[in-house]
């Protein structure tokens, strides 16, 4: 059916009907349902197909969207499809976790002008579900095979994606990780009500059909010392991301019951994937019955006290130094957590986290208020004198982000530079690393980010390995 555009006028924004809180608190399953064609078309209509598409501009990857919503207004889904996939190789993966509030649909017209964004995020989930039902999404497949091989470290977002568009090109793509199942954080940090495991492995599987060599449980450094990965390839990509978790650097953080935010995920992913996990079978990982405190106010934190709900905790308290409105984390996230349940501390800060018999049962927290702006921008939050308190607590999290491992150490590499901050020095132009044809992407580079970040840092360093592959192949041949 073809529709008219600027429908805004006459449609109110309608998001994907969500599953009620009491069910969805049972299971891990995506809270959200899908959009049918019909309210697909009708919602992709309402986009006022903006001269300057703020939209577009406002997303990480410059991805067409008011092209591919006026496509899917008119019912030409594979057009859409081909559209969308044009600039994002994971289209149906950020369609679901992509903070669209802050990027995308936050930069729409119609959000600025109190009409309500096009709900541009479930569109794009629901034209690449499309596609994938109607057999459209098939394995990228070379016009030309290339003898030239290149070695990918990491299997997260950015090193498949990376991975991916060196394929199309032609290169003979190996892909390193040192879990047992590709993905990365898609598949062990992002918990299934928001990114089902199946929709990574279907996405993966697509990219081994390719031809792309995927190879888990190879520890660069350990297993595979970092000198033969560089002999066997022309070009090294790392894009191992950022896994170290902050620490909360208070008396008492060393208790039993205290636990990093990506030890506890992966635990939860790993035991809905059907593997055993004894720190999850003897409860040490469990929050079944507990009184669980969330240290943090990003998305990772919400991730933690979501999950810690549907595990069937006693109590789940988020505790966070600033207000609502200057959290980190995508606002449709905490207010789903608060569908289910999660009560939220704002405006406080642990002081000591309380024990006995070397067992947390508590966290002593102090209330603040925001002074003046720091470095950031923000309000540097102050402790208010007097105003100490006590949360009931026998399993805190901690989610205070995240930072890069010490990769040169871990690939015994010294030759590979890094910032004050532990993330590898790069070439913001060309991506290579201090080391030559060795390439470097994603969270290891920029730091902790988000997933989409990831794709487009994958992808331009896709561009540049294959500009200096060709380069070479120039100089032998002069």
């Amino acid at each position: 059916m073809t529709r008219k555009m600027l429908q805004f006028t006459r449609l109110e924004q309608q998001q994907p009907d969500k599953r009620s809180p009491a069910e969805r608190r049972t299971d891990f399953g995506e809270i959200s349902r899908a959009f049918d064609l019909e309210r697909a078309g009708e919602q992709s209509s309402r986009c006022e197909q903006c001269g300057i598409p703020f939209c577009q501009i406002g997303c990480p990857l410059g991805n067409n969207i008011p092209d591919w919503l006026m496509l899917s207004a008119q019912g030409r889904m594979e057009e859409a499809y081909a559209m969308s996939a044009a600039t994002n190789t994971f289209p149906e993966i950020c369609g679901r976790i992509c903070p669209q509030d802050r990027l995308c649909e936050g930069k729409c017209v119609l959000e600025q002008s109190t009409h309500n964004a096009v709900t541009i995020g479930a569109i794009e989930k629901h034209v690449t579900e499309f596609a994938f039902a109607q057999g459209w999404v098939v394995p990228p497949r070379p016009h030309k095979e290339l003898a030239q091989s290149v070695g990918i470290v990491g299997g997260g977002p950015g090193g498949l994606a990376a991975a991916e568009a060196l394929r199309r090109k032609g290169y003979q793509v190996t892909v390193y990780d040192r879990h047992d199942r590709m993905g990365g954080l898609l598949l062990y940090g992002i918990p299934g009500f928001k990114l089902e495991k199946s929709v990574v492995e279907r996405r993966t599987q697509l990219l081994a059909q390719a031809g792309i060599r995927l190879r888990t449980g190879v520890a660069v450094g350990e297993t595979l010392p970092f000198a033969e990965l560089r002999a066997g390839h022309d070009a090294v990509l790392i894009a191992t991301g950022v896994y170290k978790g902050r620490e909360l650097g208070i008396k008492g953080d060393r208790l039993t019951g205290v636990h990093a935010a990506l030890d506890y995920l992966i635990a939860q992913n790993k035991v809905g994937l059907g593997d055993a996990v004894p720190a999850f079978e003897d409860g040490t990982l469990d929050a079944r019955g507990k009184d669980v405190v969330v240290i943090g106010g990003g998305d990772t934190a919400m991730d933690c006290v979501r999950t810690a709900v549907r595990q069937g905790a006693k109590s789940v308290k988020c505790l966070y130094r600033r207000d609502r409105a200057n959290m980190p984390g995508s606002q449709r996230e905490v207010a789903h957590a608060e569908e289910e349940g999660v009560e939220f501390v704002w405006m406080a800060a642990p002081t000591e986290v309380l024990g006995s018999s070397g067992k947390a049962n508590g966290v002593r927290a102090v209330r603040m208020h925001l002074g003046v702006a720091d470095s950031s921008g923000r309000q540097a939050p102050q402790p208010i004198e007097g105003s100490d308190f006590t949360l009931a607590a026998d399993m805190v999290i901690k989610a205070l982000g995240f930072d890069p491992e010490d990769i040169p150490a871990l690939f015994g590499e010294p030759g590979l530079a890094v910032t004050r901050w532990g993330t590898l020095v790069a070439d913001p132009v060309s991506a290579m690393t201090t080391l030559d044809g060795v390439f470097a992407a994603g969270d290891i580079v920029r730091g902790a980010s988000l997933v989409v970040w990831a794709i487009k840092d994958g992808r331009d360093a896709a561009q540049s390995i294959d500009r200096h592959l060709r380069a070479k192949v120039r100089a032998a041949a002069e």
